[in-house]
């Protein structure tokens, strides 16, 4: 009743009509908004080029690439703790913590340097392919997997005696790799636009899969619970793979130059950085669909990345007025 005077039937028809209708109309959630941003940023004193990131999730530890020597810093303070030295030409670090080890590609000595994860003492040389980049571990075989840039293979190492196990014959370019736990590590050919599935153990190349219309695969992250693949490529695109059947289930938009990708299985989102300077973050809605959530700006170049799973922030290196830096990105 308004002014003392009652609606009329049709009035009332019309507003419960509505009401009804809008009741039957489905409920659509509200698109996801990650909110990353910088929060801060690690000033690390002397010059020289940089490549990947690793996280020492138990040990709370940041291993970062620089020059001729890997840095070393508290994940949770940002302090430098140490750092490893002579490892000219440094690219990737390899965890194994279950051996108390880890392991540094060196691209200008075509070796990997075996460290020990308390001391930071290098308690070994391994010689590999020519020009060692990427590098991994591998939990179901206790082998380290350095990929040789230079070489087109990839040496493989036995984590805990140190020794080469054998060489595989890749038949192209190597850029990252990520294993699945239970037998398989998975390669990009960025010159050959492929995905290598390899037998950890046989140290044989089991598949080789077309990443088409991904061209030029550089990074990669894995869903080991899902057998997904994902793909940053310098086509601007982040692709999704089936690691059984090799499958490119769909392809989403990022950004310039990626070169690093990763997987939080807990928040479900994918991160690509990005060398123009942002991170493309990627929402996992289910095995086989994806959206994009949001683009962070970050800086130029800084296109390497890890993830700290426990709190969920990511770490990038750069240049910044001629600082040498890492950048935490987090909400």
């Amino acid at each position: 009743m308004r002014n003392g005077v009652f609606p009329s039937l049709g009035t009332r028809l019309i507003v419960v009509g509505t009401a009804l209708l809008c009741s039957a109309l489905p409920v659509v959630a509200a698109p996801p908004v990650a909110g990353y941003s910088i929060v801060k940023k690690i000033a690390i004193p002397g010059q020289g080029s940089w490549d990947y990131l690793s996280v020492d999730e138990a040990a709370r530890r940041l291993y970062v690439s620089h020059g001729t020597q890997v840095e070393v810093i508290d994940v949770d303070s940002g302090s430098i703790v140490g750092s490893i030295a002579k490892t000219p030409g440094v690219h990737g670090i390899a965890i194994a913590p279950e051996l108390g080890r880890g392991f540094v590609s060196n691209g200008q000595s075509a070796t990997v340097t075996i460290f020990d994860l308390k001391t930071l003492n290098a308690i070994g040389e391994v010689p590999t392919g020519q020009k060692p980049d990427a590098i991994i571990f591998d939990p179901a075989s206790s082998r380290v997997f350095a990929f040789n840039g230079g070489g087109n293979s990839a040496t493989a190492i036995d984590a805990a005696t140190g020794k080469v196990a054998g060489t595989v014959d890749l038949g192209g370019g190597p850029e990252f790799a990520a294993a699945d736990g239970n037998g398989f590590v998975y390669n990009n050919l960025e010159d050959e636009n492929l995905v290598l599935k390899i037998d950890s153990r046989k140290l044989t190349v089991e598949k080789r899969w077309p990443t088409a219309p991904c061209a030029s695969p550089s990074s990669m992250a894995m869903d080991s619970a899902n057998h997904r693949l994902f793909l940053g490529c310098r086509s601007k695109v982040m692709a999704v793979m089936n690691a059984d059947t090799g499958q490119v289930i769909t392809t989403l938009p990022i950004g310039d130059h990626v070169d690093a990708t990763a997987f939080d299985p807990e928040t479900k989102l994918i991160f690509n950085s990005n060398g123009e300077g942002t991170v493309t973050v990627i929402q996992q809605d289910s095995a086989d669909k994806y959206s994009v959530v949001e683009t962070v700006k970050t800086l130029p170049r800084a296109k390497t990345m890890a993830l700290d799973p426990k709190t969920h922030k990511l770490f990038l290196s750069t240049t910044e007025a001629g600082q040498f830096e890492v950048l935490v990105v987090g909400k």
